[in-house]
Protein backbone atom coordinates (compact mmCIF):
# COMPACT_ATOMS: atom_id res chain seq x y z
CA UNK A 1 0.00 0.00 0.00
CA UNK A 2 1.37 3.40 -1.01
CA UNK A 3 0.90 6.22 1.49
CA UNK A 4 1.19 9.96 1.96
CA UNK A 5 1.95 10.95 5.55
CA UNK A 6 0.97 14.34 7.00
CA UNK A 7 2.25 15.22 10.46
CA UNK A 8 4.60 17.49 12.35
CA UNK A 9 5.52 16.85 16.02
CA UNK A 10 6.99 13.89 17.89
CA UNK A 11 3.56 12.27 18.26
CA UNK A 12 3.39 12.00 14.47
CA UNK A 13 6.98 10.88 13.97
CA UNK A 14 6.35 7.83 16.19
CA UNK A 15 3.57 6.79 13.80
CA UNK A 16 5.68 7.44 10.70
CA UNK A 17 8.51 5.33 12.11
CA UNK A 18 6.10 2.46 12.84
CA UNK A 19 4.66 2.62 9.30
CA UNK A 20 8.12 2.51 7.76
CA UNK A 21 9.15 -0.39 10.00
CA UNK A 22 6.01 -2.24 8.93
CA UNK A 23 7.06 -1.94 5.29
CA UNK A 24 4.58 0.61 4.00
CA UNK A 25 5.67 2.64 0.98
CA UNK A 26 5.54 6.29 2.04
CA UNK A 27 5.81 8.25 -1.18
CA UNK A 28 5.43 11.77 0.24
CA UNK A 29 5.51 13.51 3.60
CA UNK A 30 3.67 16.74 4.37
CA UNK A 31 4.80 18.69 7.40
CA UNK A 32 4.76 22.23 8.78
CA UNK A 33 7.40 24.73 7.57
CA UNK A 34 10.60 24.93 9.60
CA UNK A 35 10.19 27.13 12.70
CA UNK A 36 12.66 29.09 14.85
CA UNK A 37 13.49 27.18 18.02
CA UNK A 38 16.03 27.04 20.83
CA UNK A 39 18.06 29.79 22.43
CA UNK A 40 19.45 30.92 19.10
CA UNK A 41 16.01 30.80 17.46
CA UNK A 42 17.47 29.03 14.44
CA UNK A 43 15.13 27.41 11.93
CA UNK A 44 14.49 23.82 12.94
CA UNK A 45 12.90 21.02 10.96
CA UNK A 46 9.98 19.19 12.53
CA UNK A 47 10.55 15.69 13.95
CA UNK A 48 8.55 14.29 11.02
CA UNK A 49 10.69 16.09 8.45
CA UNK A 50 13.89 14.92 10.10
CA UNK A 51 12.70 11.31 10.00
CA UNK A 52 11.51 11.61 6.39
CA UNK A 53 14.81 13.02 5.20
CA UNK A 54 16.69 10.28 7.02
CA UNK A 55 14.68 7.77 4.96
CA UNK A 56 15.08 9.75 1.72
CA UNK A 57 11.34 10.48 1.44
CA UNK A 58 10.14 13.50 -0.53
CA UNK A 59 8.95 16.31 1.76
CA UNK A 60 6.49 19.15 1.08
CA UNK A 61 5.99 22.01 3.53
CA UNK A 62 3.10 24.16 2.28
CA UNK A 63 2.00 27.06 4.45
CA UNK A 64 -1.58 26.31 3.44
CA UNK A 65 -3.49 23.75 1.36
CA UNK A 66 -6.31 26.12 0.45
CA UNK A 67 -6.25 26.85 -3.26
CA UNK A 68 -8.20 30.07 -2.64
CA UNK A 69 -6.29 31.03 0.50
CA UNK A 70 -3.38 33.27 1.42
CA UNK A 71 -0.74 31.00 -0.15
CA UNK A 72 -2.25 29.62 -3.36
CA UNK A 73 1.16 28.86 -4.89
CA UNK A 74 1.99 26.60 -1.93
CA UNK A 75 -1.35 24.84 -2.26
CA UNK A 76 -0.99 24.33 -6.02
CA UNK A 77 2.50 22.85 -5.61
CA UNK A 78 1.26 20.59 -2.82
CA UNK A 79 -1.66 19.44 -4.95
CA UNK A 80 0.69 18.48 -7.77
CA UNK A 81 2.88 16.51 -5.36
CA UNK A 82 -0.10 14.78 -3.73
CA UNK A 83 -1.63 13.78 -7.05
CA UNK A 84 1.73 12.62 -8.42
CA UNK A 85 2.24 10.33 -5.42
CA UNK A 86 -0.78 8.23 -6.48
CA UNK A 87 -1.23 7.08 -2.91
CA UNK A 88 -3.82 4.61 -1.72
CA UNK A 89 -4.32 6.55 1.53
CA UNK A 90 -3.10 9.56 3.45
CA UNK A 91 -2.28 9.13 7.14
CA UNK A 92 -2.68 12.31 9.21
CA UNK A 93 -1.31 12.80 12.73
CA UNK A 94 -1.09 16.20 14.41
CA UNK A 95 -0.33 17.88 11.10
CA UNK A 96 -1.44 21.38 12.04
CA UNK A 97 -3.12 22.38 8.76
CA UNK A 98 -6.77 22.00 7.83
CA UNK A 99 -7.27 19.61 4.93
CA UNK A 100 -9.69 21.08 2.37
CA UNK A 101 -12.11 18.75 0.53
CA UNK A 102 -9.83 18.37 -2.50
CA UNK A 103 -7.17 16.72 -0.34
CA UNK A 104 -9.66 14.31 1.24
CA UNK A 105 -10.79 13.16 -2.20
CA UNK A 106 -7.40 12.40 -3.78
CA UNK A 107 -6.31 9.11 -2.13
CA UNK A 108 -8.29 6.01 -3.08
CA UNK A 109 -9.03 5.18 0.57
CA UNK A 110 -9.23 8.81 1.68
CA UNK A 111 -7.44 10.31 4.70
CA UNK A 112 -7.09 8.45 8.01
CA UNK A 113 -6.45 10.49 11.14
CA UNK A 114 -4.78 9.35 14.37
CA UNK A 115 -6.67 11.23 17.07
CA UNK A 116 -5.58 11.04 20.72
CA UNK A 117 -8.98 10.73 22.37
CA UNK A 118 -12.07 8.56 22.52
CA UNK A 119 -14.21 10.42 20.03
CA UNK A 120 -16.55 12.24 20.16
CA UNK A 121 -15.04 13.37 23.48
CA UNK A 122 -12.25 15.90 23.03
CA UNK A 123 -12.44 16.77 19.37
CA UNK A 124 -9.95 19.50 18.53
CA UNK A 125 -6.40 20.62 19.11
CA UNK A 126 -5.47 19.62 22.69
CA UNK A 127 -7.20 16.36 23.62
CA UNK A 128 -4.43 15.08 25.91
CA UNK A 129 -4.21 18.27 27.97
CA UNK A 130 -7.98 18.57 28.32
CA UNK A 131 -8.52 14.95 29.34
CA UNK A 132 -6.09 15.33 32.25
CA UNK A 133 -7.40 18.77 33.18
CA UNK A 134 -10.97 17.47 33.29
CA UNK A 135 -10.02 14.55 35.52
CA UNK A 136 -10.96 11.84 33.00
CA UNK A 137 -10.17 8.32 34.19
CA UNK A 138 -9.27 7.14 30.72
CA UNK A 139 -8.65 8.25 27.17
CA UNK A 140 -7.36 6.47 24.08
CA UNK A 141 -6.83 6.68 20.34
CA UNK A 142 -9.41 6.81 17.57
CA UNK A 143 -8.42 6.05 13.98
CA UNK A 144 -10.89 8.16 12.05
CA UNK A 145 -11.93 8.55 8.42
CA UNK A 146 -11.49 12.28 7.90
CA UNK A 147 -14.29 14.43 6.52
CA UNK A 148 -14.79 18.19 6.16
CA UNK A 149 -15.70 18.66 9.85
CA UNK A 150 -13.48 19.08 12.91
CA UNK A 151 -12.80 15.49 14.00
CA UNK A 152 -16.33 14.48 13.02
CA UNK A 153 -15.53 11.60 10.66
CA UNK A 154 -16.46 7.95 11.06
CA UNK A 155 -14.49 5.85 13.55
CA UNK A 156 -12.46 2.96 12.15
CA UNK A 157 -10.57 1.63 15.18
CA UNK A 158 -10.72 2.66 18.84
CA UNK A 159 -8.64 1.55 21.80
CA UNK A 160 -8.94 2.77 25.38
CA UNK A 161 -6.01 3.73 27.63
CA UNK A 162 -6.24 4.44 31.40
CA UNK A 163 -5.00 7.80 32.68
CA UNK A 164 -2.75 7.25 35.67
CA UNK A 165 -3.03 9.38 38.78
CA UNK A 166 0.45 10.81 38.20
CA UNK A 167 0.21 11.24 34.42
CA UNK A 168 1.31 14.52 32.92
CA UNK A 169 0.53 15.54 29.38
CA UNK A 170 4.11 14.54 28.56
CA UNK A 171 3.88 11.00 29.93
CA UNK A 172 0.39 10.37 28.57
CA UNK A 173 1.42 11.77 25.18
CA UNK A 174 4.22 9.21 24.90
CA UNK A 175 1.95 6.25 25.63
CA UNK A 176 -0.74 7.51 23.25
CA UNK A 177 1.83 8.04 20.50
CA UNK A 178 2.88 4.39 20.72
CA UNK A 179 -0.75 3.26 20.80
CA UNK A 180 -1.66 5.44 17.82
CA UNK A 181 1.28 4.13 15.82
CA UNK A 182 0.22 0.53 16.43
CA UNK A 183 -3.43 1.20 15.63
CA UNK A 184 -2.77 2.97 12.32
CA UNK A 185 -0.70 0.01 11.13
CA UNK A 186 -3.52 -2.34 12.13
CA UNK A 187 -6.11 -0.15 10.39
CA UNK A 188 -4.17 -0.07 7.14
CA UNK A 189 -3.53 -3.80 7.20
CA UNK A 190 -7.26 -4.42 7.71
CA UNK A 191 -8.06 -1.90 4.95
CA UNK A 192 -5.72 -3.73 2.58
CA UNK A 193 -7.86 -6.84 3.07
CA UNK A 194 -11.03 -4.85 2.45
CA UNK A 195 -12.32 -5.55 5.96
CA UNK A 196 -12.13 -2.11 7.59
CA UNK A 197 -15.57 -1.06 8.83
CA UNK A 198 -16.61 2.51 9.64
CA UNK A 199 -18.85 3.49 12.53
CA UNK A 200 -20.49 6.88 12.89
CA UNK A 201 -19.63 8.88 15.98
CA UNK A 202 -22.44 9.07 18.53
CA UNK A 203 -24.28 12.35 18.85
CA UNK A 204 -24.03 12.30 22.64
CA UNK A 205 -20.87 13.14 24.55
CA UNK A 206 -19.32 15.66 22.16
CA UNK A 207 -16.71 17.92 23.79
CA UNK A 208 -14.04 20.18 22.29
CA UNK A 209 -10.40 20.33 23.33
CA UNK A 210 -9.60 23.93 22.63
CA UNK A 211 -6.00 24.94 21.96
CA UNK A 212 -3.93 25.65 25.06
CA UNK A 213 -3.31 29.34 25.71
CA UNK A 214 -0.34 30.50 27.77
CA UNK A 215 -2.72 32.67 29.78
CA UNK A 216 -4.22 29.47 31.23
CA UNK A 217 -0.94 28.74 33.02
CA UNK A 218 -1.75 31.03 35.95
CA UNK A 219 -2.94 29.07 38.98
CA UNK A 220 -6.13 30.54 40.38
CA UNK A 221 -5.95 29.92 44.11
CA UNK A 222 -9.69 30.42 44.49
CA UNK A 223 -10.16 27.10 42.66
CA UNK A 224 -10.18 23.77 44.55
CA UNK A 225 -6.84 22.08 45.18
CA UNK A 226 -7.86 19.00 43.16
CA UNK A 227 -8.55 21.20 40.13
CA UNK A 228 -5.19 22.95 40.46
CA UNK A 229 -3.31 19.65 40.81
CA UNK A 230 -4.88 18.43 37.56
CA UNK A 231 -3.92 21.66 35.80
CA UNK A 232 -0.31 21.31 36.94
CA UNK A 233 -0.20 17.84 35.35
CA UNK A 234 -2.13 18.93 32.25
CA UNK A 235 0.19 21.88 31.57
CA UNK A 236 3.40 19.85 31.93
CA UNK A 237 5.43 20.23 29.70
CA UNK A 238 3.53 23.12 28.04
CA UNK A 239 2.87 25.85 28.98
CA UNK A 240 3.77 25.00 32.58
CA UNK A 241 1.53 26.03 35.48
CA UNK A 242 2.69 29.24 37.13
CA UNK A 243 2.15 31.57 40.03
CA UNK A 244 3.64 34.79 41.37
CA UNK A 245 5.57 34.91 44.62
CA UNK A 246 7.40 37.92 46.04
CA UNK A 247 7.25 39.63 42.65
CA UNK A 248 8.72 36.70 40.75
CA UNK A 249 7.18 34.29 38.29
CA UNK A 250 7.41 30.72 39.54
CA UNK A 251 6.55 27.70 37.42
CA UNK A 252 5.03 24.71 39.16
CA UNK A 253 5.91 21.39 37.53
CA UNK A 254 4.72 18.92 40.13
CA UNK A 255 2.05 19.13 42.82
CA UNK A 256 -0.63 17.09 44.52
CA UNK A 257 -3.73 17.96 46.47
CA UNK A 258 -4.68 17.20 50.05
CA UNK A 259 -8.27 17.09 51.18
CA UNK A 260 -7.40 19.10 54.26
CA UNK A 261 -9.22 22.12 55.62
CA UNK A 262 -7.19 25.32 55.87
CA UNK A 263 -9.50 27.18 58.22
CA UNK A 264 -8.84 30.88 58.52
CA UNK A 265 -6.34 30.96 55.64
CA UNK A 266 -6.85 32.97 52.47
CA UNK A 267 -6.59 31.25 49.07
CA UNK A 268 -2.94 31.39 48.00
CA UNK A 269 -1.60 31.63 51.55
CA UNK A 270 1.44 29.49 52.34
CA UNK A 271 0.70 27.14 55.24
CA UNK A 272 4.13 25.49 55.38
CA UNK A 273 7.29 25.24 53.28
CA UNK A 274 9.78 22.44 53.82
CA UNK A 275 11.45 19.53 52.03
CA UNK A 276 8.08 17.76 51.72
CA UNK A 277 6.53 20.60 49.74
CA UNK A 278 5.12 24.10 49.80
CA UNK A 279 1.59 23.74 51.16
CA UNK A 280 -0.81 26.39 49.90
CA UNK A 281 -4.42 27.06 50.91
CA UNK A 282 -7.03 27.01 48.16
CA UNK A 283 -10.79 27.45 48.03
CA UNK A 284 -11.12 23.78 48.97
CA UNK A 285 -8.22 21.72 50.23
CA UNK A 286 -4.46 22.28 50.10
CA UNK A 287 -2.11 22.16 47.12
CA UNK A 288 1.34 20.76 47.87
CA UNK A 289 3.94 21.94 45.33
CA UNK A 290 6.95 19.64 45.03
CA UNK A 291 8.87 20.75 41.89
CA UNK A 292 9.32 24.41 40.96
CA UNK A 293 11.34 26.72 38.73
CA UNK A 294 12.31 30.38 38.87
CA UNK A 295 12.36 32.38 35.65
CA UNK A 296 15.62 31.56 33.86
CA UNK A 297 16.46 28.82 36.35
CA UNK A 298 16.25 25.04 36.42
CA UNK A 299 13.42 22.81 37.47
CA UNK A 300 14.18 21.80 41.06
CA UNK A 301 12.76 19.52 43.74
CA UNK A 302 11.19 21.66 46.44
CA UNK A 303 14.03 21.11 48.96
CA UNK A 304 16.62 22.46 46.48
CA UNK A 305 14.28 25.25 45.39
CA UNK A 306 13.80 26.48 48.97
CA UNK A 307 17.55 26.66 49.55
CA UNK A 308 17.81 29.35 46.89
CA UNK A 309 14.39 30.92 47.36
CA UNK A 310 13.14 30.84 50.97
CA UNK A 311 9.38 30.80 51.39
CA UNK A 312 7.77 31.64 54.73
CA UNK A 313 4.47 30.65 56.24
CA UNK A 314 1.91 33.37 55.72
CA UNK A 315 3.24 34.59 52.36
CA UNK A 316 0.55 34.89 49.72
CA UNK A 317 0.95 33.68 46.17
CA UNK A 318 -0.48 35.78 43.35
CA UNK A 319 -2.97 34.47 40.85
CA UNK A 320 -1.70 37.00 38.29
CA UNK A 321 1.87 35.91 37.70
CA UNK A 322 4.35 38.33 36.08
CA UNK A 323 5.60 35.99 33.35
CA UNK A 324 7.98 37.57 30.90
CA UNK A 325 7.91 36.69 27.19
CA UNK A 326 9.61 33.36 26.63
CA UNK A 327 9.58 32.46 30.33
Amino acid sequence: MKLIFAGTPEFASVALARLLAAGFDVALVLTQPDRPAGRGMKLQASPVKQLALAHHIAVAQPRSLRLDGKYPDDAIAARQAIEAAQADAMVVAAYGLILPPWVLDVPRLGCLNIHASLLPRWRGAAPIHRAIEAGDSDTGVTIMQMDAGLDTGDMLLVERLPIRADDTTGSLHDRLAVLGARLIVEALEIAACGSLRAQKQPDAGVTYAHKIDKAEAALDWTAPAATLARRVRAFNPFPGAATGLAGEAIKVWSAHDEDTAAAGSAPGEVLAADADGIRVATAAGVLVMTELQRAGGKRLPVADFLRGFPVARGQVLDAAHPLKPGA
